[in-house]
Formats: C-alpha cells, sequence, structure tokens
C-alpha cells in the first residue's frame, strides 16, 4: 500500500551519487523533504522530470526545501548521470536491498524490479502531506508539487 497523507513517512539512509550517506530523519525540524521516486536513469521521462528539477532548483532545494530523486539504479550509474546533466540534488540508490525503500513506500513494480513515479512531500515534522504515484509512462505535473510547498509556505 502507498504511503499516504497524515502518515509518518518511512525514514531511510540511501547512498548519493557521490557516495555519501543521506538520511531522511536528518531533515526533520530543518527542512521539508521532495522526496521523488523514478524507475531508471537514463530514460526519457526521467530525464525530463529529473532535468525540470534542475531547471527548477531554486524552488525544489533551498533554505526550507531539499529534494532527493530516488531509484534502484546503482551509485555509479547516478554519478556519470548526474555529471552528464548537472543535476547536484541527491540522486539516492535504492540498489541494496533492491528496492527496499521504494517498497516501504508503495511504489515498487515487483514484476519489473523498479520504483513507479511516487512523489511524496514530507514536511519538517516527519508527516507527509502530499504524495502522488503515477504509472511508470507518465510524466508527473510538476506544479502540483509547487502547489503543495506554497501551502505549507516552503516557496513564495
Amino acid at each position: 500500500m502507498t504511503v499516504q497523507i497524515g502518515q509518518e513517512a518511512p525514514d531511510f539512509e540511501l547512498r548519493d551519487q557521490t557516495g555519501q550517506p543521506v538520511r531522511l530523519s536528518d531533515y526533520r525540524g530543518k527542512k521539508n523533504v521532495v522526496v521523488v521516486f523514478y524507475p531508471m536513469s537514463f530514460t526519457g521521462v526521467c530525464e525530463s522530470e529529473m532535468c525540470g528539477i534542475r531547471d527548477a532548483i531554486d524552488v525544489f532545494r533551498n533554505e526550507e526545501v531539499e529534494t532527493v530523486a530516488i531509484s534502484v539504479d546503482s551509485p555509479p550509474t547516478h554519478q556519470r548521470w548526474a555529471h552528464e546533466q548537472g543535476f547536484e540534488f541527491p540522486l539516492l540508490s535504492d540498489f541494496w536491498p533492491h528496492g527496499a525503500v521504494a517498497q516501504a513506500y508503495g511504489v515498487f513494480d515487483e514484476r519489473l524490479g523498479i520504483a513507479t513515479r511516487g512523489t511524496f512531500i514530507v514536511d519538517k515534522d516527519g508527516k507527509v502531506i502530499y504524495a502522488d504515484n503515477n504509472p511508470i509512462p507518465e510524466a508527473r505535473d510538476q506544479d502540483t508539487w509547487k502547489t503543495a510547498l506554497r501551502e505549507i509556505g516552503a516557496i513564495d
């Protein structure tokens, strides 16, 4: 079952594209976190979505907001993709145990072995204030994320 609005977000610690550990609970009391699951690096829709975050980085990474993107790809894959595309936000590897964080959020496609397009906004108290889960081929509307961030006063 997908994590629902009002629930406490499952904590996780994953390595980013530089090999550094990133723990969701480290942001508690400090920043709202946009948690963006995506199927695979180097694919069309995923690249378009991550470029959308990159191109609006002032919205998605500032004093009030951090954005993390999670896939089952390995850290070296994330490192290469981040370098090629100029992604400076964390790309987190849910590689092993394979898809465990996506499973905890209810956005893991067992048949394909990858995450679906789940998006969760976690407030500073660790509660989910926004949740959606799009099928793999469907791109997400990042304006809905911005609206949710505006509603909690995280952006203007």
